[in-house]
């Protein structure tokens, strides 16, 4: 398992879109420099200036492009570094470096912040090489010499962490994106299928009897303006939710008061009747709103598939600690049933599980079809 571990952290690819430099990237960089500056002008105990300016160079300079290209800025940063160094070592010039170049951490956190794995690990190699030799340079204690490793691989281990949660915060954003599409595709799927479906059987009733029972027609027509009206109202309210901001107040969710609507009185085929019985006043609002929903896309099923329905009965029960939906018809399949399942029966079974409850739907005994959804009073999976 180790070893999977070090060969996925190995071919870590870069983040994406990594930022390019800008204006506090430029007054980093003079902040150093007058840190710099100032060390000059107060300290003695320094080495020969073309040496300081060599090192303060290696460090600023990759400051700059540390995001988009970490693991060169690393590799010209410390590389220089280490040069400056072995030239101390073998010349035995006194003096130390400046105290600035620690900005150099800036660039180890960068690395793993912004780098791949073969990057990261790459320039770590090279950040300890230069930690080695820059303490042959300047002899330090056992206590400043695990300081000076602690602090480096602090600032590795910072980017690191960096990194890892804005790419769970990624992946977490991706998922919100992929619930919200598919909520989405259920709502439309259930409010626009209901309502177009209702559209196109009153327009063949229409046809149908045009000729022999023209006032009958101009019914069906009124009938059909009226489903169009709401289908378009629905449809605004969805594009508005998806077009406004924050602080938008949103209309509410349909609920099982509601469902009573879907009832037709006769007007159309199959006639739908709806019973309601049993408490309701303390139903989440979200279990409300898919009792609604699984109703009003078990009738469309109905009007759709059911051959020479009449009948289309909904019954919903409120019991002490869950609802029950019940949607029968009286319609048949014929030998090859209603056909496969489409996205109106996985959208039903996924708001049914969404909110901890059940849902089945088949054919019954003796003739038609049955919708059965059993959902927790509260909506909380158990």
């Amino acid at each position: 398992m180790a070893t999977n571990a070090l060969r996925s952290l190995w071919a870590e690819p870069r983040p994406t879109q990594a930022p390019d430099w800008g204006p506090r990237d430029l007054a980093l960089v003079a902040a150093l420099v007058c840190w710099s500056v100032v060390e000059v002008v107060l300290r003695q105990d320094l080495a020969p200036r073309p040496l300081l300016l060599l090192a303060v160079l290696a460090v600023l300079g990759p400051l700059l492009w540390r995001r988009t290209h970490p693991f060169v800025a690393v590799a010209v940063s410390f590389g220089t570094l280490t040069i400056v160094d072995i030239v101390r070592v073998l010349t035995g010039l006194q003096g130390g470096l400046l105290n600035s170049v620690s900005a150099a951490l800036i660039l180890a956190y960068a690395l793993f912040r912004w780098g791949s794995g073969r990057e990261a690990a790459s320039g770590l190699g090279v950040i300890l090489l230069w930690l080695a030799i820059t303490y042959v340079a300047d002899p330090m204690s056992l206590w400043e010499t695990v300081a000076g490793y602690a602090f480096f691989l602090f600032a590795a281990a910072l980017g690191a962490a960096v990194r890892f949660r804005a790419k769970i915060r990624i992946r977490d954003i991706d998922q919100a994106k992929a619930r919200e599409r598919e909520q989405l595709a259920r709502e439309l799927h259930d409010t626009v299928a209901h309502h177009v479906s209702g559209i196109a059987i009153q327009a063949q009733a229409g046809r149908a009897i045009a000729a022999s029972h023209p006032e009958r027609a101009i019914e069906a027509l009124a009938i059909i303006e009226d489903a169009a009206t709401r289908t378009l109202s629905e449809l605004r309210a969805i594009v508005g939710a998806l077009r406004a901001s924050q602080d938008t107040e949103f209309a509410p969710q349909p609920g099982v008061a509601e469902v009573e609507q879907l009832a037709t009185c006769g007007q159309t085929r199959p006639c739908v009747e709806v019973t309601l019985s049993g408490e309701f006043d303390d139903l989440s609002p979200a279990v409300g709103a898919a009792i609604y929903r699984l109703a009003q896309e078990s009738i469309t099923n109905a009007r759709r598939h059911a051959r020479n329905a009449t009948q289309v009965t909904v019954a919903v029960t409120g019991d002490a600690d869950r609802v029950r939906l019940t949607i029968d018809d009286d319609g048949s399949s014929g030998a090859g049933g209603r056909g496969p399942a489409g996205y109106g029966l996985v959208g039903m079974r996924e708001r049914a599980s969404l909110l901890g409850g059940t849902f089945h739907a088949g054919p019954t005994v003796e003739r038609g079809w049955r919708v059965e959804a059993v959902l927790p009073r509260t909506g909380t999976p158990r």
